[in-house]
């Protein structure tokens, strides 16, 4: 049983004793000690009522959700004279390498070349900090809770929907210092890092172990980042997404409180799954410093397969007949049409000629005795729904060569791009779709693009029913390109989907979060933020909003 103490002592009150020497006296004593005794009965229900309000109402009303007509005011954070004090303060704590106000720091912290969503000219930080510890990061979070002064964390800088745009101005922190892989634990095939390093260094380092980290998103992007949008890449259909591949994590609160979410062990129902909430958080609920991961063992044998279709419907199939026979495909990616046309002009790789069809591209792993099995499944699955010019390549530099071209479509397509349409700009953006919703998502989305004058290119991890369409138009039709976009994401939730598989919300898709999940899960989130945010500090505006008279206007 539980029993709730309220505290009765009244503010302002004081109790005074009186002498008896006359009953006169008496009389008024008992009259002033009632008196007395109303005010402080009265003044306790006012302390009881305003410890129950605290934090204030329009913050933590009594109900499960917070909806943004709840939020009474737009958040108040530091005046900027306050920040120079508070930039003062930090600069005096850590090394003079460690900060930067130069144009170029502040330029890059506030956007990249992939990055669609533009920051204003007033959206740069003030200041950005490169912390070498989870003590230094702390030190600057609690400078920045004392003075209300928004933090922004940035590690790889390579997401694409506006994540780290300071739309608050305030303090960037960048953890990519904060690089070192602290410990290895082989035979429990787990690793501990912190946040700033990168993906492919850490599978570099993993090597000589024969180990591997599974997901492989685009290049440069670092843990945190990845921890943070809840990314994946080409093997997440073997290997899955980050939420997958994260065990625990080292978290520090909008108030420099230090958290850790899960010891070592793969499974635990011990609590409440924090380690889970901080996934795909983008940053607004706390910052990560230290992450342990779940990593697999490297293939024994692997080989690279490629297959062409006439029809998306039939390739589709074909990956769901995969799936159904139980085959471990370590990774399928599907390219459409336009883009195996883009690969074939373009000669995305040196002495191999491209089909124009639509191409899926197989990983299979195992000892040599199954993956001949396997191979022998997926040669009779695809030849039954279509599939033609079916290659596989066991051979490491042709396995490379293939894998290759795969990986650095985007760029192929950005000078396809150049070379189609003079000063062309390219709008990356990805949905997911369960699989058998992907030839007709894809088949509308391509249609839509190019009724509308524009062109396009679309690759998927099919594995897992998740699209990326590169939107190419010139600028005088971004209007149109965004429009395009737009719809793309509202008819993959028409279709059961979601508005990104793997790039996050950020700033880009915000207004179609509550299309896909409903305006009460959306209130929760908002709800949860202010939970372990009350100052709406950490990463304002991104995912939902957070400011009931933000009138943000993009360039």
């Amino acid at each position: 049983m539980f029993i709730r103490h309220f505290g009765t002592k009244s503010r302002g009150v004081f109790t005074r004793h009186y002498s008896q020497r006359a009953s006169g006296n008496l009389s008024l004593g008992l009259k002033m000690a009632a008196f007395v005794g109303v005010v402080g009965i009265a003044s306790s229900y006012g302390t009881y009522q305003y410890f129950r309000s605290y934090p204030p109402m329009d913050v933590f009303p009594p109900k499960a959700t917070t909806p943004l007509s709840d939020l009474s005011q737009s958040p108040i954070y530091a005046s900027e004279s306050t920040v120079q004090v508070a930039v003062k303060e930090i600069c005096q704590l850590l090394c003079p390498d460690q900060t930067s106000v130069s144009d170029g720091e502040l330029a890059l912290h506030s956007d990249n070349s992939s990055n669609f969503h533009k920051p204003t000219e007033e959206e740069r930080p003030d200041l950005v900090v490169y912390p070498e510890s989870v003590q230094e990061v702390v030190s600057v979070v609690k400078i920045c809770s004392k003075y209300r002064i928004p933090m922004v964390p940035y590690s790889g800088g390579t997401s694409i929907e506006g994540h780290f745009i300071p739309t608050r101005r305030g303090i960037c922190i960048d953890v990519s210092r904060m690089n070192k892989v602290l410990e290895l634990h082989e035979e429990d095939l787990d690793v501990v890092v912190q946040p700033g390093v990168g993906w492919q260094d850490l599978n570099a380092y993993l090597d000589e172990y024969g180990l591997m980290f599974g997901p492989d998103p685009g290049p440069g992007a670092c843990i945190g980042g990845m921890v943070a949008t809840n990314c994946s890449g080409t093997r997440a259909t073997r290997y899955g997404t980050m939420k997958d591949n994260v065990i625990g994590l080292k978290v520090v609160l909008s108030d420099g409180t230090v958290i850790k979410t899960k010891n070592r062990p793969r499974k635990s129902s011990a609590g409440y799954n924090l380690t889970g909430l901080f996934v795909g958080s983008e940053g607004t609920l706390g910052i990560i410093v230290e992450a342990t991961l779940k990593l697999a063992v490297q293939p024994e044998n692997e080989v690279v397969a490629i297959v062409n279709f006439n029809k998306l419907s039939e390739a589709a199939q074909t990956v769901t007949e995969l799936f159904r026979r139980g085959l471990p495909l370590n990774a399928v990616e599907l390219m459409d049409d336009r883009q195996m046309r883009c690969f074939a002009e373009m000669g995305a790789s040196e002495g191999r000629k491209w089909s124009d069809k639509n191409l899926l591209l197989f990983k299979l792993g195992g000892s040599k005795n199954t993956m001949n099995d396997q191979i022998k499944i997926v040669r009779q699955i695809c030849k039954k729904n279509g599939g033609f010019n079916m290659e596989v390549a066991s051979d490491q530099a042709e396995k490379d060569e293939i894998w290759r071209a795969r990986k650095v479509q985007l760029w192929t397509s950005i000078d396809w791009a150049q070379k189609m349409i003079p000063n062309a700009q390219a709008w990356p953006t990805d949905v997911a779709v369960p699989i058998s919703k992907l030839p007709t998502v894809i088949t509308e989305t391509v249609n839509d693009i190019e009724s509308n004058g524009l062109l396009t290119t679309v690759v998927g991890h099919v594995g897992d029913g998740n699209i990326h369409a590169l939107v190419i138009f010139p600028p005088e039709k971004r209007a149109v390109a965004e429009k395009v976009v737009h719809n793309m994401v509202k008819r993959a939730i028409e279709n059961e989907g979601t508005v990104s598989g793997e790039h996050g919300v950020g700033i880009g898709k915000r207004e179609f979060l509550e299309q896909e999940l409903g305006l009460d899960a959306v209130n929760t989130m908002r709800r949860l933020k202010l939970a372990l945010d009350p100052h709406l500090l950490l990463n304002p505006d991104k995912i939902f909003q957070i400011d009931p008279y933000e009138m943000r206007i993009e360039k």
